[in-house]
């Protein structure tokens, strides 16, 4: 009996890797040809979408420029508005400058106040301490800062009449001790002079009112003029006495008194007149 031949019913034999491989690549093929047509069919006949062509020209188009934003002004406002309204702004930064410049003003007019009393306290400070006949002490320096620029020979007159000082009851009680001296005459007057001053004395005319020029008469006046402060009326007084030449140290004495008080005076006109002192046009504008 021959070889059998192989039965119809036998099984196939498995197909190869390789063949399975190409046999899914070629299924794979297939399908995206198909799934690309029906792609185009819903598209109308194109491949692509209109938005997509519209995003690709978009991304081709040259960039613009950007246009500033103008912010949309509130309904009813138009120029007339805003130029009314920069005019009342304008009127009202005229207020507040014109406000500041009064503050300004006024400050600076309080200073010059206080400076003028700060100089007033300092001259009647040393005034009180001269007529006492006490030294400055501190308020040297405070009359020095001062006054020492604007007014040096003053502040000089005062310190040395400070350091040497000379009150009225130094000058009375100097008066009275010298005064018999004052009126017996000049050291060295001889007889007859002696004599015909007497004589001048025991007859005088004068009128009513005229004060007497006897030594007596005016050593009483110098006195009288000493208590009421007057020291340069009473140097005079006593410059016409017939016994002056006794009375040199009084006279210098009262003569240091005189430049000293001068200088007093002059240091008390510069405080009260005050270096910043305010003007009268300076006080109206702080007014308005």
């Amino acid at each position: 009996m021959s070889r059998e031949e192989p039965s119809v019913l036998a099984p196939a034999r498995g197909l190869s890797p390789l063949g399975i491989t190409i046999s899914v690549g070629v299924l794979a093929f297939l399908c995206g040809i198909a799934a690309l047509g029906l792609i185009v069919r819903m598209n109308g006949g194109t491949l692509w979408s209109d938005s997509v062509e519209e995003v690709a020209e978009q991304s081709v188009q040259p960039p613009t420029e950007a246009q500033p934003i103008v912010p949309d002004l509130p309904p009813g406002t138009d120029l007339a508005t805003l130029n009314a309204r920069e005019q009342a702004l304008a009127t009202r930064l005229d207020v507040i400058e014109g406000r500041l410049s009064a503050v300004d003003s006024d400050s600076r007019v309080a200073g010059a106040y206080a400076a003028r009393a700060e100089g007033l306290m300092i001259a009647f400070a040393t005034r009180r301490l001269l007529d006492r006949g006490l030294p400055l002490g501190a308020v040297d320096e405070q009359l020095r800062a001062r006054f020492g620029d604007t007014h040096p020979d003053a502040v000089a007159t005062i310190v040395r009449a400070a350091e040497d000082p000379v009150t009225l009851e130094d000058l009375r009680l100097a008066l009275d001790a010298i005064g018999p001296r004052l009126a017996a005459g000049a050291p060295g007057e001889g007889p007859w002079s002696r004599i015909r001053r007497l004589a001048d004395d025991l007859v005088v005319l004068r009128q009513e009112t005229s004060p007497g020029p006897r030594p007596a008469d005016r050593l009483t006046r110098a006195r009288r003029m000493l208590d009421a402060g007057q020291v340069e009326a009473a140097l005079a007084e006593v410059s016409h006495m017939p016994g002056i030449d006794y009375a040199e140290n009084w006279v210098n004495a009262a003569k240091r008194y005189i430049a000293a008080r001068r200088a007093l005076g002059e240091i008390e006109l510069a405080a009260m007149q005050g270096p910043g002192a305010p003007t009268a046009t300076a006080r109206a504008e702080t007014t308005q």
